[in-house]
């Protein structure tokens, strides 16, 4: 590849895609992070008119603590191996998907196209609104609750979040445990909040 042209991510229908853009381009150093899509059939289509304005973040490891993005892209493929851990055995049948995770090495898989109702936030509410699935993008971090995450998956995020806000109005960025406190823990303390919102609001700002 010419050394005057830079390969970027851009957002087409949704889905990310990759252009070549010379290195003149005013955002061609911007949006390089490695990325694949897996399309997932656990989607359906948001309300009519909805404004997506909001960001859910999550993490989740398959077994618990385990940092390997095999498990749960299969869980979001719906071809997860339920007798594979006995940790699973209560997944069976379970049908859910974000439109992305973040692995350890700051790869972002798509599973599902942003203009889509991705299934991520279950039972949700905050600010006065609720089902969070309708009006949010999901971004899974791999990771727990009980450690530090990756620089590189923290590099990702802001990248795809700022990719992101040049095509959909997003003004907040939440935790799951924020939008559903009574179900869930995530991405739990060690997420470091300040290079993606303002201080003690929800509101988003990126460093």
């Amino acid at each position: 590849m010419s050394s005057e042209v830079t390969r970027a991510v851009r957002l087409q229908d949704g889905w990310l895609v990759q252009v070549d853009l010379p290195n003149t381009h005013p955002v061609s150093q911007k949006g390089r992070f490695l990325f694949e899509a897996l399309p997932s059939p656990n989607f359906n289509e948001r309300p009519a008119g909805v404004e997506v304005d909001s960001v859910v973040v999550h993490c989740i490891s398959l077994p618990e603590r385990n940092h390997d993005a095999t498990y749960p892209v299969d869980l979001f493929l719906n071809r997860l191996n339920t007798e594979a851990h006995p940790e699973f055995a209560e997944l069976q049948g379970l049908e859910v998907s974000s439109h992305f995770i973040i692995d350890r090495q700051g790869k972002v898989l798509q599973f599902v196209s942003c203009d889509k109702r991705a299934w991520h936030a279950g039972v949700s509410a905050a600010m006065g609104r609720e089902n969070f699935n309708h009006f949010s993008i999901g971004i899974e971090l791999i990771g727990d609750i009980y450690s530090t995450f990756e620089p590189a998956q923290y590099t990702s995020l802001g990248e795809l979040l700022a990719l992101l806000r040049g095509t959909y109005a997003l003004k907040f960025i939440f935790a799951h445990s924020e939008i559903a406190p009574a179900r869930k823990t995530d991405p739990g303390p060690f997420f470091l909040w300040e290079s993606f919102r303002k201080p003690n609001s929800y509101a988003i700002q990126l460093a």
